[in-house]
């Protein structure tokens, strides 16, 4: 048992959370996770139980503490990230009143539309010229056409579940709902509240509601939450939420945060244009920068960040990890992702020329684009099993290539390399492929599963003051470093090339395939469909 001041950690991921007790210098002492289950509906619905949410932290978090760890009296504090870009309507007393609609929900697309578009619009987006440059000029970027925002999600609980949105005294992204959990307040940091698209975000430490974005976004400024700054203490835990999770009445809460934002300060990644890649159920690539910017090319922004003055670049891809989980489900035969690892290794680099397209649930960036389909091209009688499975490997990485270009570009630098984290960055084999298809160093972190938790650990440890955000690089070791290796270098050009002419001679067929209904409330459809984490 130690005897160091610590502080609780906590990652809630799409499949679950992670809960990690992490000492204020940064040593993770243990972890625990359990798994929460994904509820996809017709339409385009993706929704998850809250109560569910905190049932597992709780239960991961009892397990964790059962250990003895560490004293009691020494958990200082606590701080929860969390997936983002979804909403959680509550009443008064902070007991939601439907399900939350995650960031994958994109139900509200058809709303968006209207209050994004009409008049004159920028060719090649559906934005209204007028509108989007307002919402550029002073967020950084505009509500998703996808609908798969916090606004288009809120125009769908206006229009389709209209009882529940008028009985909302707050509407909350996940990581606010956990924060009000554990203190009662219905609070959003500058970094969380940003995917509402409503905020003047152009000075970092100082961002504010702005009336005529709360306009445009079609929200009622009544049911926004209250500003703070990110990495701060809201105060003492409530009792009630204490005797809930095991803890002390002593403990402090800090500030909740989203999944990317943590994900970076556990990957030691808070210096500007240092940078990681996350592979887990999606994935991301991301960095520090000094102001704000934008591409509505590519969908990338840069947003006001955690770290003080900062902002981070925005990048989300809808599929990566979640297409090994599609894989495992739906294959008969190929085993879990151990198995898979030894049997994509079995496949050359390059997979005998099949490509994966991992659009399994449309693109986001560098393409926003919802009608995107994925799976197996350029496959023969003589494929083998081992090349299709290492091509959903390549594939993740050839998309991940796609986003580090555009993120570069963005950036104005090729980066020296990535720190590499998530459930995608345990694999050797994926370190490897990543290194050899991006062509940069692949640096993979300690404990890589664990980014997040210890990412909001670290948060919590500087808001009490016992780290700087300068001595956080130092406290998150790197595990092993993955260079390109030169005789895999023309085989993923040609696929990486043969990867975007795939996309781009194919998506207006996708869009026809996958063109949505004109009832915005979508098809009947299928059957609602649960995942388990």
């Amino acid at each position: 048992m130690t005897t160091a001041r610590c502080v609780v950690g906590v990652d809630l991921g799409t499949s679950g959370p992670k809960v990690a007790l992490v000492t204020t210098d940064g040593r993770v002492l243990g972890h625990e996770r359990e798994t929460t289950a994904v509820r996809l509906l017709p339409g385009g619905g993706a929704e998850q139980d809250p109560d569910e949410w905190w049932r597992a932290i709780a239960t991961a978090l009892r397990r964790l503490l059962a250990r003895d760890l560490a004293p009691g009296r020494d958990i200082a504090a606590i701080c929860m990230s969390s997936q983002w870009g979804g909403i959680v309507p509550v009443d008064a007393s902070g007991r939601h009143l439907h399900n939350a609609l995650v960031w994958m929900d994109g139900r509200g697309a058809a709303y968006t539309r209207r209050l994004a578009g009409g008049g004159l619009t920028v060719p090649g987006t559906g934005y209204n010229a007028r509108r989007l440059r307002a919402w550029i000029a002073r967020t950084g970027g505009a509500p998703t056409l996808t609908g798969k925002d916090p606004v288009g999600q809120i125009q769908f609980l206006k229009h389709e579940r209209p009882e529940v949105y008028a009985a909302a005294d707050c509407l909350l992204d996940v990581p606010e709902y956990l924060t009000m959990r554990l203190t009662g307040r219905p609070v959003a940091a500058h970094d969380t509240i940003v995917l509402r698209w409503c905020t003047d975000n152009r000075t970092p430490g100082a961002v504010r509601y702005d009336d005529r974005l709360v306009r445009m976004a079609g929200l009622d400024a009544a049911k926004l939450p209250e500003l703070v700054p990110p990495a701060t203490v809201l105060g003492p835990i409530l009792p009630s939420a204490a005797a809930e999770l095991g803890l002390g009445e002593h403990v402090q809460v800090v500030t909740g945060t989203g999944d990317t934002t943590a994900a970076a300060v556990g990957a030691g990644a808070v210096g500007d244009h240092q940078a990681h890649l996350y592979v887990g159920t999606s994935a991301w690539l991301s960095c520090h920068v000094p102001r704000k910017k934008t591409d509505v090319r590519t969908s990338i922004a840069s947003l006001p960040s955690v770290v003080p003055g900062r902002y981070w670049v925005a990048t989300i891809q809808d599929v990566a990890g979640k297409a090994i989980d599609w894989l495992t489900e739906t294959v008969r035969g190929v085993g879990d992702v151990e198995s898979l690892n030894r049997l994509a290794a079995a496949s050359p680099p390059g997979s005998n020329g099949v490509l994966f397209a991992p659009w399994l649930n449309g693109e986001r960036t560098p393409v926003d684009d919802p009608t995107v389909r994925g799976g197996w091209f350029n496959v023969a009688l003589t494929t083998t099993r081992a090349d299709l499975v290492r091509a959903v490997f390549e594939g993740i990485a050839l998309n991940a290539r796609w986003l580090n270009e555009s993120v570069e570009r963005f950036v104005g630098r090729p980066f020296p390399c990535l720190n590499f984290i998530g459930g995608g960055a345990t694999s050797a084999l994926w370190c490897q492929a990543m290194a050899d298809v991006l062509d940069r160093p692949i640096r993979q972190v300690a404990g890589p599963v664990l980014a997040n938790a210890r990412g909001a650990a670290l948060i919590a440890a500087v808001a009490l003051g016992e780290l700087a955000w300068p001595d956080i690089p130092g406290r998150v070791a790197i595990a092993r470093e993955f260079t390109p290796d030169p005789a895999n270098r023309q085989v993923y050009d040609d696929a990486y090339a043969a990867f975007r002419t795939l996309y781009r001679r194919n998506r207006r067929l996708y869009a026809t395939l996958n063109a949505g209904p004109a009832d915005p409330a979508g098809p009947a459809g299928p059957a609602p469909r649960i995942i388990e984490g």
